[in-house]
């Protein structure tokens, strides 16, 4: 089985094949060429030089765009890093809402739409329950991040929500759960499908909508009997830690894409193999092989809407009065601010997260490298050449 090269080299292998067949949107044509062309010689970039024994390295540049797997660890340590700025000394605890699978081709065909309304529907229900003085009487400090893929790259989509222990009354004081969990998730399961099921019926009038045939007449009666059959899926992980422990969590879903450049191991005979969870009984990853026109079909599932922003924040935490509501939260539990955020270069990111000195020479260990020549950028030529210039 030969090596992949990670998505772009699957991308390049099945691509002209695919495309022969199929026609991408101008957003699916974007993604193609960013990720096609991220750091080559598509992109420009410059030389630089050794100083000392002269050795040569080529530097092109990267695509930045949300989609490619290659370029999301330094957006991803950037976003955790002001996210330090916001944690609380509290323990924060992780809920994940999943829309069952019925809906899949509904949000095939209508995809903004149905993530405002998993957004919409968890916000509200999250903000609900943390109000209510059953439970904590409040003003919550969550955030939720969306991901619409399964280890297969079959369409699952779910939101992950990162939520404070505890919330903000209006007398300023912080209350704490009462019990070791947050919130009784069977209720939370009834609420949420109750939220979304009433926005959904309020999507079916609006234009763009009214025509879909699964919205309207039998079709919908059925869908309908068949999301209300069985309560919606709402988990609860075991409360975090301290803020070290939250933010090392939280990075492991904040700027995943579908799939990750390492656990595709191989191209071979028309297919792709790729590594996905572990089994549950024998505990071995496995290894699953898909033609290479499926593996295409299935990433593509996931491109994100144009703008549409996949992690946001809420309750305290909502930017029109972020700093203001942190800082009577950070009164209330008696905490000093945070240390003002430090903006990071490249080479001290490399060496924090690599141990990488990124001027120093790998060739003669002695020398630095240092700009000698711009490498301008080069336009991607034949079918793989999707996408606006």
């Amino acid at each position: 089985m030969s090596a992949s090269g990670g998505l772009a080299g699957v991308l390049r292998t099945f691509g002209p094949a695919w495309l022969a067949s199929h026609t991408l949107s101008a957003r699916a044509s974007k993604v193609w060429r960013a990720i096609v062309a991220c750091r080559t010689a598509a992109l420009g970039g410059h030389v630089e030089t050794c100083e000392l024994c002269g050795k040569v390295r080529y530097v092109y540049h990267s695509c930045r765009n949300r989609h490619c797997p290659t370029c999301q660890t330094r957006a991803k340590e950037a976003w955790l890093r002001a996210r330090r700025q916001e944690l609380l000394p509290v323990p924060y605890f992780h809920l994940v809402f999943t829309l069952p699978h019925a809906l899949n081709d509904l949000i095939g065909r209508h995809s903004r739409g149905l993530y405002e309304c998993l957004f919409a529907a968890v916000s509200e229900t999250l903000t609900e329950f943390a109000a209510n003085p059953r439970h904590l009487g409040g003003e919550a400090a969550f955030s939720l991040i969306l991901h619409t893929w399964q280890q297969d790259l079959g369409r699952h989509v779910h939101l992950h929500a990162l939520v404070a222990g505890g919330a903000l009354t209006r007398d300023g004081e912080w209350r704490a759960p009462k019990r070791g969990f947050l919130f009784p998730v069977k209720a939370l399961s009834k609420v949420f499908r109750g939220k979304f099921m009433a926005r959904l019926d309020a999507l079916r009038s609006k234009d763009g909508w009214r025509a879909d045939a699964q919205l309207s007449g039998a079709p919908w009666r059925d869908l309908k009997r068949t999301l209300y059959v069985h309560d919606w899926v709402v988990y609860a992980k075991q409360p975090l830690g301290g803020p070290a422990q939250v933010l090392e969590y939280l990075g492991r879903y904040t700027h995943r894409v579908a799939i990750s450049n390492e656990r595709i191991v191989g191209v071979a005979d028309g297919k792709v193999a790729f590594r996905v969870r572990a089994d549950p009984e024998s505990g071995k990853k496995r290894t699953l092989h898909l033609s290479g026109s499926a593996f295409i079909d299935r990433f593509f599932l996931h491109l994100l809407p144009n703008g549409f922003k996949r992690i946001r924040h809420y309750g305290l935490l909502a930017p029109a009065h972020k700093t203001r509501r942190l800082e009577a939260a950070r009164r209330a539990l008696a905490v000093p601010a945070p240390e003002p955020a430090v903006i990071e270069s490249v080479a001290d990111f490399m060496r924090r997260v690599a141990g990488i000195d990124w001027s120093r020479c790998p060739h003669c260990a002695r020398g630095h490298l240092v700009v000698t020549a711009v490498i301008t950028p080069q336009r991607l030529q034949g079918p793989l050449a999707h996408g606006p210039p």
